[in-house]
């Protein structure tokens, strides 16, 4: 189920800018506590603030891609199982960004922080591979 190549390239922009934002989210997250520097602090709030503006626009096209491309390519038996591995992923992403943002445990918070940063990064490594399963499939 090929998608229209703008909407394509926004997905890919978006999906590019929070894998982006998220790593370097971590890694000035480690130097402000290694370093105790205050430009550590801001970057590391800067980028969480870009990665959830982000995150809203990716929701807003996740919302899209469930009836012009998961439906259909369900129900036409295309790519289901990198398809259901990538909207796994997504939903873990979504449930544990609520969780981390309007949950104030100090129990829940860094185990919602670990998910998320795993199901992230490995959905980093899975939208490649499912993009390139759906396209072998066309050819």
């Amino acid at each position: 189920m090929r998608l229209k190549r703008s909407f394509r390239y926004a997905m890919y922009a978006a999906f590019a800018a929070l894998v982006l934002t998220g790593a370097g989210w971590l890694v000035a997250d480690w130097q402000k506590s290694a370093a105790g520097d205050e430009i550590w602090q801001q970057v590391a709030a800067n980028l969480l603030m870009v990665h959830g503006g982000v995150a809203m626009l990716a929701l807003l096209s996740l919302g899209a891609l469930i009836p012009m491309h998961l439906l259909r390519a369900w129900r036409s038996r295309k790519n289901r199982i990198s398809g259901s591995i990538m909207a796994t992923f997504n939903a873990a992403l979504i449930v544990t960004a609520f969780g981390l943002y309007y949950l104030g445990s100090e129990v829940i918070r860094p185990w919602m922080s670990w998910i998320h940063l795993s199901a992230g990064f490995a959905l980093a490594l899975t939208f490649p591979l499912h993009v390139w399963l759906g396209r072998r499939e066309l050819k």
